[in-house]
């Protein structure tokens, strides 16, 4: 076999690449490709940071290619239309790229590879994103495992040094193709988008900004596990966009993880073997896209209450610790992971609304969006979906802001309206007598919201809303 065209997707590096390697150690002559693909981008805001993230990647992949004697084709269409009509230009005998898991995206590679077929090409897909995938680990029974704790006991036992061995790159780049003539990237503007904040939020981007954050997280990863749940601190690898678009490699990152030797370690590798897990989740059981994991919470009756929803949103709850968060995701597109889960338990156990309309909302807004680990969380936080801990388990926003962030500091970095309320007020600030307010200049209700429910109250109509379900499923 002579040409092979590698079609790189949420993958965005060079180095320890599946696919590409595979396709360089079989052909002689190998091309490169991204799609910025329309059906995707063209419902999108015109200012989602997302696409320039993606874009400043695939300049890093298309510069380190040319380095080394290749180049990356850029095109923006239809990757069903696009990727077969280029492999017929190139003569390509196969399309090299590594597995999606995500069921739109499992449609999509069907149907390219349809029309490759019937162009005498084929597709070949490699595992990269994640460590075990598909039917990897699976129960003693040979089903797949539906609560985590069992299932990273099977990865542990599992897990070898040849999984988590990088695939080269270097050796055999003689054989990648030249840049051709005419080909060029796009601008964001040539895309259909404007520029973002995304410099002024200092995160580093493509291959070379994941691997400036993992070096600075490897010297602090031995206090991950002391750290990692108060977000006034910087305990988290902040690595999570870097993982969704693949500009670094989740092997060296659980190799690395693996090799030490302290707690932080084995906490932060727990959690990339969640990522796994909801990746494994999704995969055997695509049902969880649209509906309960558990399906008898199908039957939940959820309310309707745009108004709750819109202050949900908007950070304007009047319980500081939800505000803080729901206004660091508006603002940097991203929220601390412990943030994730008091968001996620307002929404639907103090609101009542169906977690639905909070995946949408962080779907919309994260920088670091995954379809397997959103869904994934949002059903935890839910009770809907892999827990092993039952569905009365109910955050109360007060208690995990005096705990997760006892001094406020995060809370005032994002709600500076209270930056006046005596400390010992900041997580329950409507407890405040009037005397209080006035003396500190903030009054419950024009300043800031008075609480949109009463958090024991809504605790009861939740655990109602359960029962009832429960009950009539036996």
């Amino acid at each position: 076999m002579s040409v092979a065209l590698v079609w790189f997707r949420r993958d965005l590096r060079v180095q320890d690449h599946a696919a590409l390697h595979h396709a360089l150690n079989a052909h002689r002559r190998v091309h490169c490709v991204f799609v910025f693909d329309r059906t995707i981008l063209d419902p999108l805001p015109r200012c989602d940071r997302r696409v320039e993230f993606i874009l400043r990647a695939v300049e890093e992949v298309d510069a380190a290619l040319r380095a080394m004697g290749g180049a990356l084709i850029v095109r923006h269409g239809d990757p069903r239309e696009e990727i077969p009509r280029l492999a017929g230009e190139l003569g390509a005998a196969a399309v090299y790229a590594n597995r999606d898991y995500e069921p739109s995206a499992i449609a999509r590679d069907a149907e390219v590879n349809r029309r490759l077929a019937a162009a005498d090409c084929q597709l070949l897909d490699f595992k990269d994103q994640v460590v075990f995938e598909r039917d990897e680990l699976m129960t003693q029974g040979g089903t797949p495992f539906s609560v985590f704790t069992p299932y990273k006991n099977a990865w542990l036992r599992r897990l070898t040094p040849r999984d988590l061995e990088p695939f080269p790159i270097e050796a055999m780049a003689a054989r990648l193709a030249p840049p051709r003539a005419g080909d060029r990237l796009p601008g964001l503007e040539e895309l259909g988008f404007v520029a973002t904040d995304l410099a002024a939020l200092r995160l580093p981007t493509g291959m070379s900004g994941a691997q400036m954050l993992f070096r600075d997280f490897a010297e602090r990863i031995d206090d991950y596990a002391a750290k990692r749940d108060y977000p006034a601190q910087k305990g988290c690898s902040y690595l999570s966009a870097h993982l969704r678009f693949g500009t670094v490699s989740i092997r060296q990152l659980a190799a690395y993880a693996h090799a030490q030797s302290s707690r932080g370690a084995a906490t932060w590798l727990s959690e990339l073997i969640w990522r796994d897990f909801y990746h494994a989740i999704l995969w055997h059981h695509p049902r969880v896209v649209s509906g309960c994991f558990k399906p008898e919470f199908d039957a939940l009756h959820w309310d309707d209450a745009p108004e709750l929803l819109a202050a949900w949103q908007a950070g304007r709850t009047g319980y500081p610790l939800v505000d803080a968060a729901m206004r660091q995701l508006d603002q940097a597109g991203w929220m601390h992971n412990r943030l994730r889960m008091v968001a996620a338990s307002f929404l639907t156990k103090d609101l009542g609304i169906d977690w639905r309309r909070g995946e949408a909302w962080f779907a919309e807004k994260l920088l670091d969006f995954d379809l397997a680990a959103n869904n994934g969380g949002w059903q935890w936080a839910a009770s809907t979906g892999c827990d092993a801990q039952p569905w009365f388990r109910i955050f109360n926003p007060v208690t995990q802001s005096e705990k997760f962030d006892p001094e406020g500091r995060f809370i005032l970095r994002y709600v500076p309206e209270l930056r006046e309320v005596p400390p010992k007020y900041l997580h329950a600030p409507w407890r405040m007598s009037a005397a209080d307010q006035a003396a500190c200049g903030v009054i419950i209700g024009r300043d800031y919201p008075v609480p949109v429910v009463d958090h024991a109250v809504a605790r009861e109509r939740t655990l109602g809303r359960y029962k009832s379900v429960r009950s009539q499923g036996g």
